[in-house]
């Protein structure tokens, strides 16, 4: 992945705008997960990861990073989930960085673990309810879209992300293994 990153980044450099939606493309799912261990809003989620790509893209922030683009992209994310929450006081702070603090290894993965986490992830997908699960696993499991998705079975893009939302409210307690099953 690491290569994938590098490649992007230089492309980027180079002025190629096809290599910041590949780069959109490979991290925005990922991204938005991620976020969403801090929030309690899948659309804030989003927002907050739509917003690091618009800065990104205007400000050239990708001329001034080096290596993998995949820390920073994620270490922005966390950073700034904690601040619109924060701002929105809906919770209290210390208690979030605490519990962030904890959450967070992602340089630490017992693969053996992981393995018994996929388990039980497997097993809460297939409790989810039919639609959702159907959505769940057509946007995380074949990186379908929205629309592809809503198109596929005859519903709005809206319905796709309200069982979308629901399912991984469900699934919340598993965020960090849906997060390392969407990266490639």
């Amino acid at each position: 992945m690491v290569s994938n990153d590098v490649e992007i980044l230089e492309q980027l450099k180079l002025g190629n705008p096809s290599s910041y939606r590949e780069l959109f493309d490979l991290y925005y799912m990922p991204l938005s997960v991620y976020a969403l261990k801090f929030c309690d809003s899948f659309e804030l989620a989003e927002d907050i990861v739509q917003e690091l790509f618009i800065k990104i893209w205007d400000e050239k922030l990708y001329m001034k990073l080096e290596g993998s683009v995949s820390p920073y992209l994620f270490k922005s994310v966390k950073n700034n989930t904690l601040q619109a929450i924060k701002r929105r006081s809906k919770f209290r702070f210390e208690e979030i960085e605490d519990q962030v603090n904890k959450l967070i290894e992602e340089e630490r993965i017992d693969v053996e673990f992981l393995e018994e986490e996929k388990t039980k992830l497997i097993s809460q997908i297939e409790a989810l309810p039919e639609k959702s699960k159907q959505v769940f696993k057509a946007i995380v499991l074949e990186n379908l879209k929205y629309k592809e998705v809503a198109e596929e079975l005859g519903v709005s893009v809206n319905t796709v992300k309200t069982h979308y939302s629901r399912a991984l409210k469900k699934l919340r307690a598993s965020l960090d293994v849906i997060v390392i099953l969407l990266l490639p």
